[in-house]
């Protein structure tokens, strides 16, 4: 829709990590958008029982704003952004603007300088309608 490819757009994901029985946090999981949020290597990352998708609710209300519009920062201290290198390498980075009207871009050297994420690989195989097929 913003004319550029998906794999240039900052996706990101609150997901609920529980490290222990009675222990949850949120992160805030950014991957490029052509790109799912391998959840298994969120689990690896944090050592974590059980990684899966925040309510639409908690997402609102720890990102403030609405899914789909979640910002690629962090800016709650008890959350924790975790970017993937492919995101961080885009020389043009796009993302929603907090609203589903309005885009913002960024280098993805500037994004790691202003949000200050920690770098791991969290995405996943490219999602299906981005997926190259190749001839056997």
């Amino acid at each position: 829709m913003r004319g550029h490819p998906a794999s240039q757009a900052a996706k990101c994901i609150i997901l609920r990590v529980r490290t222990a029985k009675k222990t949850t946090r949120h992160v805030p999981a950014v991957v490029p958008g052509d790109r799912r949020v391998d959840l298994g290597a969120v689990r690896a990352l944090f050592n974590a029982r059980y990684v899966g998708f925040s309510t639409a609710a908690t997402a609102e209300r720890l990102a403030h704003a609405v899914p789909g519009t979640v910002l690629p920062f962090a800016f709650d201290p008890d959350l924790e952004l975790v970017a993937d290198p492919a995101v961080i390498a885009q020389l043009q980075l796009y993302f929603n603007a907090a609203r589903l009207d309005r885009s913002a871009a960024v280098s993805g050297a500037d994004h790691a300088r202003l949000a200050q994420p920690r770098i791991e690989p969290i995405a996943g195989p490219e999602s299906g309608a981005a997926r190259e097929t190749t001839p056997s």
